[in-house]
């Protein structure tokens, strides 16, 4: 948790227009607890953000605007709909999924704020790809990762340098484990939506 708020206090130090991303599920809400502890008693100094799929669960929607408004955190909502009203998102066909296609509302989120840092919740036991990427993950002005151009990160040292138009993904707690995250939960007695108790 400490290497996490280092983390998040050199986002908040080095970038422009840090925004962290928010969509109410488990691993978003541990990084909303660690920006809050992270900069308390201060607001935390980022708008937060979600790319809604339109097919989310409404107990999480709910859960993320009222944890949005208890913190008085700046609450963005794109989505992925307004991308296919705009003819950038086009689905194979009406049952596919729509998380895929994220990725394009995310990006024309970051042109349209001109955000210059994303902090994730993204944890390297999730897939194989992101197990090579580092806490700060540059991105091109493409929005594209390049895993042989990576920075080093000695001693928690981060690089934050940035052309205009590329960007950082940020990911906190990439150390963690699935297990990291609820044992973090459980410590912190942190709510979550009603929706993970269901079953």
């Amino acid at each position: 948790a400490e290497r996490a708020a280092l983390a998040l206090a050199d986002v908040a130090a080095e970038f422009e227009r840090p925004m962290l991303l928010f969509s109410g599920g488990k691993d978003s809400i541990v990084m909303l607890r660690l920006a809050e502890k992270a900069f308390w008693p201060a607001r935390v100094p980022f708008p937060v953000m979600h790319v809604d799929t339109g097919h989310n669960f409404s107990e999480v929607t709910d859960f993320r605007d009222a944890r949005a408004k208890e913190l008085g955190a700046d609450l963005i909502v794109r989505s992925v709909e307004d991308s296919m009203a705009r003819g950038t998102v086009r689905l194979a066909h009406p049952g596919e999924s729509r998380n895929v296609h994220q990725s394009v509302t995310l990006l024309e989120a970051i042109e349209e704020f001109r955000f210059d840092a994303l902090i994730g919740g993204a944890r390297r036991d999730e897939e194989k790809a992101r197990a090579k990427e580092r806490i700060f993950s540059h991105r091109d002005s493409f929005g594209q990762w390049q895993p042989k151009a990576q920075r080093p990160e000695l001693w928690t040292l981060f690089n934050t340098r940035i052309h205009p138009g590329e960007h950082f993904r940020v990911f906190p707690i990439s150390n963690w484990t699935e297990l990291d995250v609820w044992q973090y939960i459980a410590r912190e007695n942190i709510a979550l939506p009603s929706i993970y108790y269901a079953h």
